[in-house]
């Protein structure tokens, strides 16, 4: 495979972006997606995942007009959502057939609801790797009084080693054995009122980690390494799994990977449908692999509302951090006008943020700095709209369209 990026470094045009935004009247905080950029990465995750459907991992958009377009375009289909009642909204709300929640609940409020929603429970499967889940179920409502529940089993994916003393991966699941997968499925079938229909995996420490970082050779050397050890790991304990669980249950569907893995999932004959999100709107923790880096088609914009001294000016807001281990990689990135960075000691506030650099002496109280998010979903959790923009052929930049986020939709999940 090349060592550099397949699908280009694509950018906006920052200037006549923040001049479509000005003359369409809209205050900051403010979204802004590039309808031509998200069309790109639309294609380009399409063409990394070589003809393996992709659910839409929901909880890296958090636009559900923006969400429904993509499943719109082939190669898509169903969705990854992050909420039990996120799953029940975009299940009846938005017609979703098809959605997987990648998360155990035990949300018994939402659980109800869900249970007294005859068209929600044909249409979301809930994930489980412990039979105390689905106690909670039965529970808040005995299979005698609700229709069958459709489960997934949360397969572990982390590579592990010297005899389990060493993880590497996310700590999800408790099921990682082919006879922990087949006693948890035998579990499942042995009960009333639940139907086993597929199963997940998240293979984050290669979906997740980046491996192309400027001046990190040799860490960048390991990473891709262990990312190597642990698809060739999963591709052959996954199907193992897969084949046992298919002797106990007539299994729909088998989710894996994310937007970082998609190549290499897409190699696993077990595999089904690959979850991908944070490629769509391409935050900028996704510009240091080797083998993409999908285009910042989502920014934003923030106010500068005073100036401290010639060298400072000071943005209203801008505390929008990634989540993950705390890291000067999970805050956004000031990317115009070129030459402003943080101030060591302040970072990204929560309702204001200074910036210093060679542009910070140019720019005057009501200008705007724009950013790049570090995922994906943090931003749509703090504004409750997006500018769409469309380019012209002369590369006119305008605002054709404004949609609500989860959050300007009144969705607040978790």
């Amino acid at each position: 495979m090349p060592d550099t990026p397949a699908s280009g470094t694509a950018t906006p045009d920052w200037a006549a972006l923040d001049d479509a935004v000005r003359r369409a009247g809209l205050d900051s905080p403010v979204l802004a997606l590039d309808l031509d950029l998200l069309d790109a990465n639309i294609a380009d995750l399409r063409r990394r995942a070589a003809g393996v459907p992709i659910r839409v991992a929901s909880k890296s958009l958090r636009v559900r007009s923006m969400i429904e377009r993509v499943l719109d375009r082939p190669g898509y289909a169903g969705v990854l959502a992050f909420d039990v009642t996120e799953a029940h909204w975009l299940a009846t709300e938005s017609g979703v057939t098809d959605v997987l929640l990648g998360y155990p609940t035990a949300k018994r409020e939402a659980l109800a609801a869900l249970c007294a929603d005859d068209l929600a429970c044909r249409r979301v499967t809930l994930l489980v790797d412990d039979p105390a889940q689905l106690d909670l179920v039965d529970a808040v409502a005995p299979p005698s009084q609700r229709p069958t529940i459709r489960v997934a089993i949360d397969l572990d994916a982390s590579l592990r080693a010297a005899g389990g003393r060493v993880h590497l991966g996310v700590h999800r699941s408790p099921i990682h054995s082919v006879a922990q997968a087949t006693a948890l499925a035998r579990t499942i079938v042995g009960r009333s009122g639940f139907a086993l229909v597929g199963v997940m995996s998240y293979e984050a420490q290669v979906a997740g980690l980046a491996n192309h970082v400027d001046g990190k050779f040799v860490t960048n050397t390991a990473v891709s390494a262990i990312q190597a050890v642990s698809m060739t790991e999963i591709r052959r304990r996954r199907g193992k799994v897969i084949s046992a669980l298919r002797e106990i249950a007539d299994l729909e569907f088998v989710n894996a990977g994310g937007t970082g893995s998609l190549e290499e999932t897409a190699k696993d004959a077990a595999v089904t449908d690959i979850a991908a999100g944070s490629g769509l709107f391409g935050g900028h923790l996704f510009d240091n692999y080797r083998r993409f880096r999908p285009a910042p088609a989502m920014s934003f914009g923030l106010d500068v509302v005073r100036r401290p001294s010639e060298e400072i000016v000071t943005c209203a807001g801008g505390g929008w951090i990634a989540s993950g281990p705390p890291a000067t990689d999970r805050l956004p990135r000031p990317v115009w006008p070129e030459g402003l960075e943080y101030i060591a000691t302040e970072a990204a506030g929560e309702v204001q943020t200074p910036l210093v650099g060679p542009a910070a002496r140019t720019l005057r109280v009501g200008d705007r700095v724009w950013f790049r998010h570090t995922k994906s979903g943090e931003v749509a959790e703090r504004a409750d709209r997006v500018a769409l923009i469309r380019r012209d052929a002369r590369g006119t930049a305008d605002v054709v369209d404004v949609v609500p986020t989860y959050r300007g939709e009144r969705k607040c999940f978790l």
